[in-house]
């Protein structure tokens, strides 16, 4: 039986198809693996180890740390700062950009990140995450700034998860395909167990944290009133619908089988565009999903197209299956120009989602 390829082995096979590769951004890619495999152990250890529960303070977000996200920040910060291939990063935690320390030297990439994805499950036992965004930085730049950062996400060079499960799996592109690695804990190596991941164009599963329904604008409210009235509906079949809470894992599962991911844009919060932050989460799971055969739009644009405008910019993300996520789109282009036709029912004339 033929040995299968380490994420190591693989990384360099696809570094060797270009002349002028250096080898740095391969070691770049070792250390965010062996990051990701550090964070994989604290999460392990779980209550076992005391890093269960909520750390004393915010985020620059204003949202509540767990204990385990300022130490899975700290774990990226100083797996990536040593190796000389960056040279600067941002993070979810952080308020301003990460100066790589006087001692270490500099590289050309800037490294995004967000060290741990849906940790409100953390307690609970629930499938969290890491996520990552690699870009270039410009030629002549000793001393990045946020500026540096503010790429559309068609510029990223790779992007990745890890997801920590049952098993830990990360799951890359580096802008040609999607490839998922499994970790195999008795060699500590992570192995190619899924190449090529593809995104069915169709799907009935959707995801949506159907508690801020009230919230939707008209064309999301519209979508999924169709897909509730299932066989007998407009698009008549049924639809499943789920929720994790946890950004890595239903990407993973759209990735895995197909579906559909919402967190559409609402009026629960006006101040906020949306509520996932654009360079260090939408962004790279938009090339991921993108490259998988998929889709990624905010509703009136595709993500990978959107400017930022600051690090911790947030927007709105529907993404998966390709043709459930043109639909979508297409309804905010008809509310947007008027000439919607929302799906009328005799259920949803006297209640929406849950009896009022």
């Amino acid at each position: 039986m033929p040995l299968k390829s380490t994420l190591t082995e693989f990384i360099i096979g696809e570094q060797r198809k270009y002349s002028g590769a250096t080898g740095g951004f391969t070691a770049l890619l070792n250390d965010v693996q062996l990051a990701c495999k550090r964070i994989a152990k604290l999460l392990g250890k779980g209550a076992l180890a005391g890093v269960h529960g909520a750390a004393e303070g915010e985020n620059v977000q204003g949202e509540r740390q767990m204990k385990l996200d300022v130490m899975a920040n700290d774990v990226f910060l100083r797996t990536n700062e040593w190796g000389g291939h960056l040279a600067a990063m941002a993070s979810e935690e952080l308020e301003s950009v990460y100066h790589i320390p006087a001692r270490f030297p500099r590289g050309r990439y800037l490294l995004a990140f967000d060290p741990l994805d849906g940790s409100s499950n953390i307690d609970v036992n629930v499938a969290v995450g890491s996520i990552f965004s690699v870009l270039r930085c410009a030629e002549g730049v000793s001393e990045p700034t946020a500026r540096d950062f503010l790429q559309a996400g068609t510029e990223q060079v790779c992007a990745g998860y890890a997801i920590y499960g049952p098993t830990t799996m990360l799951v890359l592109t580096l802008g040609h395909g999607v490839h998922g690695f499994t970790l195999d804990r008795e060699i500590g190596e992570f192995i190619l167990t899924h190449p090529d991941l593809r995104i069915p164009a169709e799907t009935s599963e959707f995801a949506i944290n159907a508690s801020n329904e009230r919230f939707w604008e008209p064309p999301v409210k519209r979508y999924i009133s169709e897909c509730l009235a299932g066989r007998g509906g407009p698009r008549a079949k049924d639809f499943n619908m789920r929720w994790i809470a946890s950004f890595v894992a239903e990407v993973h599962r759209i990735l895995m089988r197909g579906g559909l991911f919402m967190y559409p844009k609402d009026n629960k919060d006006p101040a906020k565009a949306g509520r996932l932050r654009l360079l260090y989460e939408a962004s790279p799971m938009a090339f991921l999903v993108e490259q998988a055969g998929g889709a990624a739009s905010t509703g009136r644009g595709r993500i990978l197209e959107a400017g930022p405008e600051s690090l911790h910019q947030r927007v709105p993300v529907i993404l998966g299956s390709k043709q459930e996520v043109e639909r979508i789109a297409r309804y905010h282009g008809e509310h947007d120009r008027g000439v919607d036709q929302p799906f009328s029912s005799p259920l949803f004339n006297e209640r929406t989602l849950f009896v009022q």
